[in-house]
């Protein structure tokens, strides 16, 4: 059954790389975060594949999908429903808002008001809206990318780093190599690729692997080697907010989802090492002096790494 799971995840990278070109670590990213029924954030300049890659996601796993465009006056009953009085059955009825669904992409989250930007992240915590006092749950799988533009600021609300938090990972879309970006200009032709794109699986073979990977091994060595990691952060002198326990519980699941995806049912500490930044770095915060100094989180998250010990055997 692991089997027939890596080459499904295998296909169904292939195929999102097939009109997402020079971006198969963020693949990756993407799958493991969905596998681990996590949540991500995709930071980058306009124009370098956030929508594009979240499409080719829900085309390929055939998902009911979603999309947001944020903006100053949107409000949280535009993304979550509202109700509607219907005075011939003298009854509410429930609209629902485009949350309800599979795979929702948030573009450019950072423009929505704070109001909003709460009631979307409660949501995603929470797997449920509530609605003049129902609750209403999300389908399931329920996938959120939320994407923003790290260089514009006017008309921007900043995500407070609690709710950061809730993101199992962040990740930077740069632009494409110069050999990557041709080969992009000449695959054009007459159609877009994600027009070519057919699906692969469904939703609930996705489902079905999310539960799969509740039983993937990790090790106790493992677990103290990410514990060892996690203590160092909220013990360093430059960092303010070290990670939290909800960070360690979203690298646990993960490692998980990587380990399948790398076609075993174990997980090492290489798998580690591979996900934190892309997991605890949006969670740290350093203190002022050190960001003064010229630090940053990728630079001291990277000599913690370094200076904790990694486990050599792995116990069954």
């Amino acid at each position: 059954m692991e089997n027939n799971h890596a080459k499904l995840l295998n296909n169904i990278e292939e195929n999102i790389a097939s009109c997402i070109l020079g971006k198969s670590n963020e693949v990756k990213l993407l799958m493991t975060a969905l596998l681990a029924g996590g949540h991500v954030l995709i930071e980058g300049v306009p124009g370098t594949g956030k929508t594009m890659l979240i499409k080719a996601l829900a085309k390929t796993i055939q998902s009911d999908f979603r999309r947001v465009q944020c903006n100053p006056d949107l409000l949280p009953t535009d993304i979550t429903g509202f109700s509607i009085y219907h005075p011939k059955d003298e009854r509410f009825v429930f609209t629902p808002g485009p949350i309800l669904t599979n795979i929702l992409l948030v573009d450019e989250i950072n423009r929505a008001s704070t109001k909003t930007q709460s009631a979307l992240l409660e949501a995603m915590e929470e797997k449920q809206v509530t609605v003049d006092g129902k609750i209403h749950a999300l389908p399931q799988p329920f996938f959120v990318m939320a994407t923003q533009n790290p260089i514009e600021f006017e008309g921007t609300y900043l995500l407070p780093e609690a709710q950061l938090d809730r993101f199992m990972m962040k990740l930077h879309l740069d632009y494409p190599e110069r050999q990557t970006e041709k080969k992009l200009l000449l695959s054009q032709g007459m159609k877009r690729p994600i027009d070519e794109i057919s699906p692969v699986t469904d939703m609930s073979t996705i489902e079905s692997i999310q539960q799969y990977i509740q039983s993937t091994h990790v090790a106790e060595s493992v677990v103290d080697y990410i514990l060892s990691i996690v203590e160092a952060t909220r013990n360093h002198d430059s960092i303010f907010l070290g990670v939290s326990p909800r960070g360690t519980l979203a690298l646990i699941q993960a490692v998980k989802g990587l380990a399948l995806i790398n076609q075993r049912d174990f997980a090492t500490p290489d798998d580690v090492k591979f996900l934190i930044p892309y997991v605890f770095n949006h969670r740290i915060i350093l203190h002022t002096e050190a960001q003064m100094r010229g630090d940053t989180v990728d630079n001291i998250m990277q000599s913690i790494v370094d200076g904790v010990h990694v486990p050599k055997r792995l116990e069954k």
